[in-house]
C-alpha cells in the first residue's frame, strides 16, 4: 500500500519527463496550467488554486527555481527551497502535477506541457503576458481569474521582517 506522503512526490515531474506525462494525460483529459513562486502559500494561494483547478480535469503547476527566485525577488528570497515548495503544493488534494522551471517566465515547460488553459491572477494582464502567444500557438486559451485582495507573499515577507 502506498503512503499519502508518496503520492504527493509523485506528483512532482521531472523537466525531462513532462513532454511524455503531459502526452499521456492530455489525450483524454483538460490540463489547466499556472505558474508561480508560491514561496508562503497563504489563502489567496488557496482560492487561486482551486478555482484554476476547477477549469479542467488536472491541474499543473510550474513553480519558479531557487536560482529564478532570486532573480526575479532578490537576493533573500526565497524563503523555501524549491523542493520544500514542490512537495508543500503536490500535497494538495487539486494538485495533479509539479514541475520546476529555471527560466523566469515559464515559456520552455509551457511548450512541454502545452496546457489546454493557462491560468493567471486578476493582477496579471491577459494581452501582456509573455506566455500568451505561446499558450494560443499551442491551441489553448489563456484565462485571468479574479484577483484575491488582502494576500501577497511580498507583502507578508515585509511584514514579517519588520516585526521587532
Amino acid at each position: 500500500m502506498k503512503s499519502s506522503f508518496s503520492s504527493c512526490i509523485e506528483k512532482i515531474i521531472p523537466f525531462h519527463e513532462v513532454k511524455n506525462v503531459s502526452e499521456k494525460v492530455r489525450s483524454n483529459q483538460k490540463i489547466v496550467f499556472t505558474n508561480g513562486v508560491f514561496d508562503l502559500v497563504h489563502k489567496g494561494h488557496l482560492t487561486y488554486l482551486a478555482q484554476a483547478r476547477d477549469l479542467g480535469d488536472v491541474l499543473w503547476i510550474g513553480i519558479n527555481s531557487d536560482s529564478s527566485v532570486k532573480r526575479l525577488k532578490g537576493p533573500e528570497r526565497p524563503v523555501n527551497p524549491e523542493e520544500d515548495r514542490a512537495l508543500l503544493l503536490s500535497c494538495l488534494f487539486f494538485v495533479d502535477y509539479i514541475s520546476v522551471f529555471s527560466e523566469d517566465t515559464p515559456l520552455e515547460l509551457i511548450s512541454q506541457v502545452a496546457p489546454h488553459i493557462h491560468v493567471k491572477g486578476g493582477d496579471y494582464d491577459l494581452e501582456a503576458l509573455p506566455e500568451t502567444p505561446l499558450v494560443r500557438k499551442l491551441g489553448g486559451e489563456v484565462q485571468i481569474l479574479p484577483f484575491v485582495p488582502g494576500f501577497s507573499s511580498t507583502d507578508l515577507i515585509r511584514r514579517i521582517r519588520q516585526k521587532p
